[in-house]
């Protein structure tokens, strides 16, 4: 007899395998839980070697869905990401040859890397769901997460994500170097095992329980003063002294869809204004460009986005 599983217990349930395979990372891991949640994606920025390969596949594996990798570089085509069609000898006719877009986990690695015909691509499957091969719509697996990664320290053969696309990702989790006793933890991992080894030994998530998580996210309520907040948040941010390119309409409604998602995972039926700031600058960091001064200053968007918070009133 299989025992239905509510948010909250998927959200343990998820963290607790992940970790057995991921050390740290607490933040990444549950924001790509609720990007999975609300059909979103998710925009991971950190230096070399921090495991968000191995996220990708874990996260995969335990929705038991089939994951593929993508590697960007500058002369990556657009047939590369989501297939063409192929001329059969044998029967005389055409056939489509799918590419590695069509898998429910999809990492994109250093997606910065690659040209703007390729970009759109990604941008069609991203938003709708789906990609045109040959004039034909074609439905992408459900659920489908892309996952996307870009180095923040090397510039050099890369293309800067546009606006209209990083506005796309309904987060940017930003992966650091590990703790010192992390640090330790990772040697030890790998002193004993290969952990990539291990992924296949996690127990998926029980069938049914990703979409009864979504429905308990659908049935979350947010009161008069929280949505009010969130307005008051992505307005602030356009008004904001730091910042030349404030957030989208789309960006409140990915912050309250988001606010509703960790409520349901932590067990409430309702959002509460710490919800929404918990999640504000995972949010909105990437859909804001400061100005040249408060750059400068030395301000990131994470910064400007706490004095945006600061001056805001906070409902009771």
């Amino acid at each position: 007899m299989t025992v239905a599983l509510g948010a909250r217990d998927v959200a343990a349930r998820f963290s607790a395998e992940v970790h057995r395979i991921v050390v740290g990372q607490e933040e990444t891991v549950r924001l790509s839980l609720i990007a999975l949640l609300l059909a979103g994606h998710l925009l991971i920025e950190g230096v070399p070697g921090t495991a968000k390969t191995l996220l990708a596949r874990t996260v995969a594996h335990l929705i038991g869905g089939s994951f593929k990798r993508i590697q960007f570089t500058p002369d990556l085509m657009p047939s590369d990401v989501v297939g063409t069609t192929v001329y059969e000898i044998a029967t005389s006719s055409f056939r489509i040859r799918r590419g590695p877009i069509f898998a429910n986990v999809v990492l994109a690695d250093e997606v910065n890397r690659a040209p703007a015909k390729t970009q759109s691509a990604l941008l069609e499957a991203m938003e709708e769901r789906q990609v045109t091969l040959e004039g034909e719509a074609l439905p992408l697996p459900e659920p489908f997460l892309v996952l996307a990664t870009q180095n923040p320290v090397e510039y050099e053969g890369t293309y800067p994500l546009p606006e209209a696309e990083l506005d796309r990702f309904l987060f940017k989790a930003l992966v650091r170097y590990p703790a010192p006793s992390e640090e330790r933890a990772i040697l030890r991992a790998h002193d004993r095992r290969v952990p990539l080894a291990d992924v296949a030994a996690l127990e998926p998530l029980p069938a049914g329980a990703l979409a009864a998580a979504r429905a308990e996210v659908e049935a979350v309520t947010v009161a008069d003063p929280v949505l009010d907040y969130i307005a008051r948040i992505v307005e602030a941010t356009r008004t904001s002294p730091d910042v030349m390119l404030g957030a989208s309409p789309r960006a409140g409604v990915h912050l309250m869809r988001a606010a509703k998602a960790a409520a349901a995972l932590d067990g409430r039926d309702f959002v509460t204004p710490d919800d929404v700031k918990a999640l504000a600058s995972a949010a909105l960091r990437h859909r804001i460009v400061l100005k040249a001064e408060a750059e400068i200053e030395g301000l990131d968007a994470d910064a400007a986005l706490r004095r945006v918070l600061g001056r805001l009133d906070v409902p009771r």
